[in-house]
């Protein structure tokens, strides 16, 4: 019975999620999340490790899918001013993040903490308010930056947390360090390839196919790639990143496949990485001592360290849509659970801490993505 409750439970959430999301005006991953906390404290569903599977493999498709939006080519023919403006934006973000951390007494993983960028939800914007707003174009390819560094410092306090330092540690490093030179060799390698031989990306993946080649081989380097992040056992999520890249960057003549593999993962597998979010957190932590104080304190730091940084976009964006960027920047979700829980089992942090940090990231979503949709709707933005 318990198996048969969390299907039928997770069946019924992501049918009717749109639909009440529509009523109450309100985006659809808040309202998955806020469905799932329900869910859980009534015991429609519960820690059963097939769910924890699914609702895992949601998470690193939604990276993937990520990846899938990421041109490398059009990333590195990029306007220099805009890096220059992307650089200036993290380094204000990671420096005020830490003052804040020193001048609050924190501890000093919140410098970690705190400036998480995640642009797994960002994904979930286009669906919305479409590839043509400015601001939104800038906060993925901003955003892409801010989370390469975010996984590498998760990957190097993971490390710390779990091994401490030493030999661990430094070979973790040096895996991390090699597969990232693997990754710059084997992309160098494949646009010579592809070069001299054109008509190979073709036979790969060609335009009339009804065997779904296309998505055959997009979920053999997906699988594969996480595979090879188990083996090195570096963070999986920068892997399904860089596979969903992989495919945008060397197959762009298959326009319709991003589209293909969004209508899948949107419609199953991340709508079930949202409700288990939601359905992790006890209703019951909101009565613990310090846990809402704590979890105000580091959303509204969170919120208001990303709206100072910025600054660094007015020229280019004006005051408003800069707002719109550091709002969308504000929904670390993914990485920041990530982060609390590693934290959490190896003991670094309190169980107060680490449900704040849970709070405060969902808080911080539905927050982020109302404040969208207000000055959206209040300010005519939106065209």
């Amino acid at each position: 019975m318990n198996e048969l409750s969390i299907l039928i439970t997770v069946a019924v959430i992501i049918f009717t999620s749109p639909y009440l999301a529509r009523l109450l005006r309100m985006p659809i991953p808040p309202m998955e999340i806020i469905l799932g906390m329900l869910a859980g404290y009534y015991g429609f569903v519960n820690d059963y490790y097939l769910f924890e599977l699914v609702a895992e493999i949601g998470f690193f498709y939604l990276m993937f899918l990520a990846g899938v939006e990421v041109n490398l080519r059009v990333f590195i023919r990029t306007d220099k001013a805009l890096i220059k403006q992307g650089l200036a934006y993290l380094c204000l973000l990671y420096f005020f993040s830490f003052c804040f951390t020193l001048y609050m007494g924190f501890s000093m993983l919140m410098i970690v903490i705190l400036p998480l960028l995640s642009i797994g939800l960002i994904l979930t914007l286009y669906k919305e308010y479409g590839k043509d707003q400015p601001w939104l174009n800038l906060s993925m390819f901003v955003g892409i930056m801010g989370e390469l560094v975010s996984i590498a410092l998760l990957t190097f306090t993971g490390a710390i947390l779990e091994f401490g330092i030493g030999v661990q540690l430094y070979m973790s490093l040096v895996y991390l360090v090699g597969f990232i030179v693997l990754i710059v060799v084997l992309f160098q390698g494949l646009q010579v390839l592809f070069w001299w031989y054109p008509q190979l990306k073709i036979f790969l993946m060609p335009h009339y196919d009804k065997e779904e080649k296309d998505i055959r081989l997009s979920m053999s380097v997906f699988i594969v790639m996480i595979a090879i992040m188990i083996f090195l056992r570096l963070e999986i999520a920068f892997g399904a990143f860089i596979a969903g890249a992989f495919i945008a960057t060397f197959f762009e003549h298959k326009t319709e496949l991003p589209h293909k593999l969004s209508s899948f993962g949107f419609g199953f597998l991340v709508p079930t990485f949202f409700i288990y979010i939601g359905s992790t957190f006890p209703l019951s932590a909101l009565q613990m001592e310090g846990v809402v104080t704590s979890a105000v304190m580091i959303t509204l730091a969170m919120l208001l360290l990303r709206q100072v940084s910025s600054i660094a976009f007015w020229k280019h964006l004006g005051i408003k849509q800069s707002v719109l960027l550091a709002l969308s920047h504000s929904m670390p979700l993914t990485l920041l659970i990530a982060v609390a829980t590693i934290a959490f089992k190896s003991r670094t942090i309190s169980e107060t801490l680490y449900y704040a940090l849970i709070l405060a990231s969902l808080a911080e979503v539905i927050i982020a993505m109302l404040g969208i949709k207000f000055i959206y709707v209040v300010k005519n933005l939106k065209k």
